[in-house]
């Protein structure tokens, strides 16, 4: 060997591998920017539907002499989460109906927290703009799901729906809708992609999000676990086990914090807030339908968005949709329908249960062009309607 020989070989080695180094950063910010071009049409819907509903809000809240910024920023449970981030959580379970604020679970007032200690603004400002952004990813993954199972138009479609629905506004409040349908749309993208470790992931963050986290948990659990039917994964099997872990976590947190295996529990029935069954429910929409002679408007709308759901849902399943969609979207139902707690948030309730919207979705593509867009156009314009009537007329939290 040539005297020169280490020399020629280093000359060869370097170049070979300081381009992977660099490249495949490249790479994956390449696949991100055309992944966000694909969802470009999509993300313009949603804000455009969005901000023709902060329109109407800001005319409708100009005549009565409201800010607009109050009503999404700071009312209602936009309020229990700013206690929690100025003062914690509550050290007992106490005596007071509807006062204990370990109800509220704490991802999204952790984030607000974090924020509000980097920016410039109020802890309201911060818990505001993390609802709008997280929106807007939420958005993302819903894009990403329709376009995944069947093409780009129909995800589309399904992002324009879920922005028009009727209490859409949520989406830009200080709740953690917005926050939760994010962590949903993305953790269902990824067991449909079989990236099993970033779905459980995000059904981590869904469980600390809202009590409604355990449905997805459930889907992704459920779902890695029959995979393993075609062969093992130690990631499914991970995944399947990590899952429910932010749910379980934050409930068993509150059992310890009060001393109580079923603290959690406790402080629901605090919030008059029990499984039933469905009993309840059913009772209130009886009432509603049948006996109330000057029924709530908002109560009629709420009714309606919860037997549409349970139709969409039959829909759904006969459309044979993916597994991990008809399970979280059946746990949820589950959920909302069979509580027997306080009936006029249950649309709210509802609203990142986006999959329920496949089948309209499909049905309008299959339409003509002027009845798909009639059709959209009526949908965001009672979706703005309805949205700032349930902060503007509407008398308790959306």
């Amino acid at each position: 060997m040539s005297p020169t020989a280490p020399d020629t070989a280093q000359s060869v080695h370097v170049p070979a591998v300081r381009p992977r180094t660099v490249a495949l950063p490249r790479a994956r910010t390449g696949v991100l920017r055309a992944a966000l071009r694909r969802a470009a049409p999509a993300l313009a819907a949603y804000l455009a539907v969005r901000l023709t509903g902060l329109w109407v809000l800001a005319l409708w809240a100009h005549r009565q002499r409201h800010g607009v910024w109050p009503i999404l920023a700071d009312q209602w449970d936009a309020l229990w989460y700013l206690g929690i981030v100025e003062h914690g959580y509550a050290r007992d379970l106490g005596s007071d109906f509807d006062a204990n604020n370990l109800a509220f679970f704490p991802l999204y007032p952790m984030l607000v927290r974090a924020l509000a200690a980097v920016t410039p603004g109020s802890a309201a400002s911060a818990g505001l703009g993390l609802a709008i952004v997280a929106s807007l990813v939420a958005a993302w993954g819903v894009f990403a799901v329709g376009d995944r199972l069947y093409d780009r138009r129909t995800g589309v479609l399904l992002t324009t729906l879920w922005a028009a629905l009727p209490v859409g506004l949520v989406q830009w409040m200080g709740y953690t809708e917005s926050l939760f349908t994010a962590c949903t749309a993305w953790a269902l993208y990824a067991v449909l992609t079989r990236r099993w470790l970033w779905a459980a992931g995000l059904a981590v963050a869904a469980g600390l999000t809202r009590p409604t986290g355990i449905a997805l948990a459930a889907a992704v659990t459920v779902t890695a676990l029959l995979s393993l039917r075609r062969g093992f994964s130690a990631r499914a099997l991970t995944a399947a086990l990590l899952a429910p872990l932010g749910w379980c976590g934050y409930v068993g947190w509150v059992g310890l914090r009060l001393h109580r295996w079923d603290g959690y529990f406790a402080v629901q029935r605090m919030w008059h807030n029990e499984w039933d069954g469905g009993l309840h429910t059913l009772r209130r929409m009886r009432n509603l339908l049948m006996y109330d002679s000057t029924p709530e408007l908002f109560l009629v709308l709420v009714t309606a968005t919860l037997l549409v759901s349970a139709v969409l849902y039959a829909l759904s399943v006969w459309d044979r949709q993916p597994l991990p969609l008809l399970v979280f979207s059946g746990v949820m139902l589950l959920i909302v329908l069979g509580s027997g707690g306080v009936y006029f948030p249950r649309a709210r309730f509802l609203l990142p249960a986006f999959p329920l919207l496949l089948p309209v979705a499909r049905h309008l593509l299959r339409a003509s062009r002027r009845y798909r867009v009639l059709m959209l156009g009526a949908a965001v314009t009672v979706g703005a309607y309805f949205s700032a009537y349930m902060v503007l007329v509407w008398p308790s939290a959306p």
